[in-house]
């Protein structure tokens, strides 16, 4: 993470219903904020939390009449591996470690001539290191375009934007920024000193820096032997049930696959159809039946990364049907139902890059800022 990261959620649709702690923070909290709250959220269940150990290999246990998972850990601390059986097994190591670089011709040639010169949002901290430095930023979502804001304080101008396709709700004026289309080449060192040439044939030179902002690659490592595969191209997470369930052993779930979703509230109601799944309360369809949803996802959005892309208030329905899905379960004493997304809900969340833009806009005095109203906002409502 950044040093000035700030969420780009307002706190109140990314917190936790049961907890309103973050609500004394401004409208988009910052990256230690959201700490804080996650460490008091979990406090409860921090004593069942082994910390500084790494999963190094999980594998199927092939003894037994049922489903059992060999986990083999290493703790970080003293080295010590270890071995456990467990009946279930969630993931949910996240997939913001393996960073997305595309294939660009000469992009390695390059990158050997000019050391340090690309680099990933992955690696950025502040923006220190760009001052006076001549930049390109690829890609223009939220990661893109904050980070090119927090250089453009330091480098020089314009900062030259490139993206793929147009996005009209993250769209700002700054006269400090130059929006460009996608690289079709790094240009030979042979021909040019540090230049690119972009797809509609502009070419710029005496290019410093280049950040890509360009996503990252779905891995685990831990379950190389898992067979059929999770991971072809990296791009998605193949052979699961509702971005999921493993479809062959589906005592293994992955918890937080999506992306383009409002986090915590999407992660708690995957949680919550997998308790009660695995406490025997709810029954996954057939074996084919998962299987014919995937390849009905895959007919719909294809292979690579829309596979898993919940945009365009997807992961509001996505969210909504498995919160039917848990209430489908037999009540228990102890229960946690997560509570369904509303259509005011869904109205904020298709502004939130205008009540971004408008919080960035205070300055200093965005720190204040707590609610959208301040900003000029009046809730709607919005169908999804």
């Amino acid at each position: 993470m950044y040093d000035r990261l700030e969420i780009n959620l307002p706190h109140f649709l990314m917190k936790h219903p049961d907890d309103a702690s973050l609500e004394d923070q401004p409208l988009f909290a910052g990256r230690r904020s959201v700490l804080e709250y996650l460490n008091r959220y979990a406090d409860d269940v921090a004593h069942l939390i082994q910390f500084q150990t790494q999963v190094y290999d999980i594998r199927k246990d092939n003894d037994g009449d049922r489903d059992s998972w060999l986990v083999c850990t290493k703790d970080l601390k003293s080295s010590k591996v270890s071995e456990k059986l467990y009946d279930a097994v969630v993931v949910a190591s996240g997939h913001h470690s393996v960073p997305m670089l595309p294939d660009i011709p000469g992009i390695r040639c390059w990158n050997m001539a000019y050391p340090n010169v690309i680099t990933h949002s992955m690696y950025y901290r502040k923006p220190d290191s760009f001052k006076d430095k001549k930049v390109v930023v690829v890609g223009n979502s939220f990661s893109g375009l904050d980070i090119a804001t927090q250089v453009s304080t330091v480098s020089k101008h314009p900062i030259f934007n490139s993206e793929r396709s147009e996005k009209p709700e993250f769209e700002n004026h700054e006269d400090w920024k130059t929006k460009m289309p996608q690289i079709a080449e790094f240009i030979s060192p042979s021909d040019a000193r540090q230049a690119i040439r972009f797809t509609d044939g502009q070419i710029v030179s005496g290019v410093d820096a280049i950040i890509f902002c360009t996503g990252y690659y779905y891995s685990f490592p831990f379950l190389s032997s898992l067979r059929p595969s999770l991971i072809v191209s990296g791009e998605r997470v193949e052979n699961l049930y509702q971005h999921l369930f493993y479809i062959d052993h589906p005592s293994i779930a992955f918890v937080g696959l999506p992306f383009k979703v409002i986090p915590f509230r999407t992660w708690e109601g995957q949680a919550a159809v997998v308790a009660r799944v695995w406490s025997g309360r709810l029954e996954l369809p057939p074996k084919q039946d998962m299987k014919a949803w995937e390849f009905d996802r895959i007919a719909k959005r294809g292979v690579g990364r829309s596979f898993h892309d919940l945009g365009k208030l997807e992961d509001f329905r996505y969210h909504n049907d498995l919160v039917d899905w848990a209430q489908q379960a037999r009540p228990r004493e102890g229960d946690k139902t997560p509570s369904k997304w509303s259509e005011r809900d869904a109205w904020i969340r298709r502004n939130i890059p205008a009540i971004k833009r408008a919080f960035a806009a205070k300055g200093d005095g965005r720190l204040s800022v707590k609610s959208i109203e301040e900003l000029g906002f009046e809730c709607q409502e919005q169908t999804f």
